[in-house]
């Protein structure tokens, strides 16, 4: 099999590692680990199985379709289907087992009937809007919408949940209002007598700067990938996380252009001086976006290099007039680290003005994946 020249590595034993940061800094408490948007960039598949042996108790991810992927791969624990459902999708979430998370009564009868057609009782999970104003029920609304559900015999009210606005903003005060009102909710709640229902709130923001917002399971995504939630300083993990993903690519051409040479589309950069440069198989088909030209740095032989000129859809172009033993078949590292650089997901989000999470994603998705460790 010919090798692609541009690679995404994921770190097999980074992602362990991040697992057990987690789960030490939560205590006992299960752990449902977020692998969402084929994890965060990291693969869905790959990510689930490290995280089954580390100790995950459950999987979250978005849309029905992941949890019959993850089954069908042989995951066996529980599978929250985060965003909510839609009619046409009640059979395969009762076959394959999943756990649906209900956003509000809407779908509650529709489910139970299809569950006691089928002889199965569904765990399900209820969704409440304790202040993120994103989805889910309203906290006035639960009473009722809690008593629907515990109506049917063919459905158990297995948790409610929550999520945190703010939880990368320490500081505000917004997570702390968050989690009271959650917890008086759960209080109200009590004369139901609900059995075997867990509460739970904590996603990774949550478990590393929110006290007392572990409750009975956490739900950590980006900290597992290796970076904390995004606004949250390295000192809040302890600088234990480790990133998982790298993304390599290889020089095709190393060449010399004179001075007052433009270069690329729309020659937005024009060289001052003679200048090496280093060509690039890589672009915005590969998530190396434009808005990265004249901006980004990689690295080459262990030492930072400049992009210049326009990003283009294969070729990007980088200036290693400082790097004079740079030749065509190097490895040049455009997220991770070499020698002792090390380019960040954090970093280039700045460079384009974004969070961690959109830069992962977009690498992870537009690259084919290697697993190592």
């Amino acid at each position: 099999m010919v090798e692609s020249l541009n690679r995404v590595l994921v770190s097999r034993s980074a992602l362990a590692h991040n697992f057990r940061v987690c789960a030490e800094k939560s205590g006992k408490v299960p752990i449902l680990a977020m692998v969402k948007a084929d994890a965060y960039g990291h693969g869905m598949v790959e990510c689930a199985r490290v995280f089954a042996d580390s100790g995950a108790r459950a999987f979250g991810v978005a849309e029905v379709a992941e949890g019959v992927l993850l089954r069908q791969s042989g995951i066996r624990e529980p599978v929250f289907i985060l965003a909510g459902l839609l009619p046409e999708f009640l059979e395969t979430v009762i076959e394959y087992e999943l756990t649906p998370v209900l956003v509000d009564g809407g779908m509650v009868d529709a489910l139970a009937a299809v569950s006691l057609a089928r002889g199965k009782k569904v765990h399900v999970h209820l969704k409440v809007d304790a202040g993120m104003g994103r989805q889910g029920c309203r906290l006035d609304q639960v009473p009722a919408v809690v008593g629907k559900i515990i109506s049917h015999d063919s459905l158990h009210l297995a948790g409610i949940m929550a999520h945190f606005p703010m939880a990368d903003d320490p500081v505000h005060g917004n997570s702390e209002r968050v989690l009271n009102d959650f917890l008086n909710l759960i209080t109200t709640l009590r004369p139901l007598r609900l059995q075997d229902c867990r509460c739970h709130i904590a996603n990774s923001g949550g478990i590393f700067s929110v006290d007392g917002a572990e409750l009975d399971m956490v739900r950590p995504g980006i900290s597992l990938y290796g970076y904390g939630a995004d606004g949250l300083e390295p000192g809040m993990t302890n600088g234990r996380l480790r990133p998982a993903m790298s993304f390599v690519s290889r020089i095709l051409q190393v060449r010399e252009v004179p001075a007052g040479t433009g270069l690329g589309y729309g020659h937005i950069y024009t060289t001052a001086k003679t200048t090496r440069l280093a060509v690039l198989p890589v672009g915005y088909e590969d998530g190396y976006l434009r808005a990265l030209s004249n901006r980004a740095e990689v690295l080459v032989r262990g030492r930072r290099a400049p992009v210049v000129g326009r990003i283009s859809m294969n070729l990007t172009l980088v200036d290693v007039s400082q790097v004079p033993e740079a030749q065509a078949g190097d490895e040049v590292v455009l997220l991770g680290s070499q020698g002792n650089e090390r380019i960040s997901a954090d970093e280039i989000a700045g460079w384009l003005d974004t969070i961690s999470y959109e830069v992962l994603c977009l690498f992870g998705h537009c690259n084919t994946r290697e697993y190592k460790e």
